[in-house]
């Protein structure tokens, strides 16, 4: 329960019920809700998908690659550690599920350097140039689908928050796609401008002047 009628900044719908309260189940493709226990719930899908520490197979496959800190931090809570059998030559292990939004003390600890790598990878659709070469790190197929509207929600793509008909976040394109997190944390990823710009603990009520101000300084830039 929750999560259940949560109510975020940028979800336009109005509010139908009181956070935490029951409402009925809905039928699974008939209703939309922002919900971080279902994205904590993703997160230990994947965790038994890989059969490894998320924190590990990020790093190896994200983080390092793209010359992100070595100081990330992502933990999950006292109570969150599974069992994992034994696979693939691995010893059974007892490893923590991390939690896919920081809340309550769990969560990715990055900074913003290194969320503005992972907005730079969604603009580069997956590619990353390594030593000379370019990598694809993530299929562009899936960045493109990142950014696909959601039927029920079309200001909402596969964990990003999109900006159909600029009215979702003024001052951005329309092709602009956002990544949001609480406290008012933002990674803007700009296709218009080619650029990503990272903002943190800015209060959303200001977030349509920022936007328009940086915009206004790309345009100004590029002449």
């Amino acid at each position: 329960l929750v999560d259940r009628y949560r109510q975020v900044a940028h979800d336009p719908k109005p509010v139908t019920g009181v956070k935490g309260s029951a409402r009925p189940l809905q039928t699974p493709g008939t209703y939309w809700e922002y919900n971080d226990v279902r994205i904590n719930q993703l997160s230990l899908a994947l965790l038994h998908l890989f059969g490894r520490p998320l924190p590990q197979v990020f790093r190896e496959h994200l983080l390092d690659p793209l010359g992100c800190s070595p100081d990330i931090d992502w933990v999950g809570y006292d109570q969150s550690w599974v069992d994992l059998p034994a696979r693939d030559g691995r010893a059974a292990q007892r490893v923590q599920s991390v939690p896919g939004g920081s809340h309550w003390g769990g969560g990715v600890a990055i900074s913003s350097f290194d969320q503005a790598r992972l907005g730079q990878l969604m603009l580069d659709r997956g590619a990353v140039r390594r030593n000379g070469s370019l990598q694809q790190l993530i299929p562009s197929s899936w960045i493109d689908r990142m950014g696909q509207p959601g039927v029920l929600a079309p200001f909402y793509g596969m964990l990003t928050w999109l900006n159909p008909g600029c009215a979702h976040f003024p001052g951005a394109s329309e092709r602009s796609v956002f990544m949001v997190g609480a406290g008012g944390n933002y990674v803007w990823v700009e296709p218009e401008h080619d650029a990503v710009i990272v903002v943190r603990w800015i209060d959303s009520a200001h977030l349509p002047g920022f936007l328009r101000r940086v915009t206004q300084g790309l345009q100004a830039v590029s002449g």
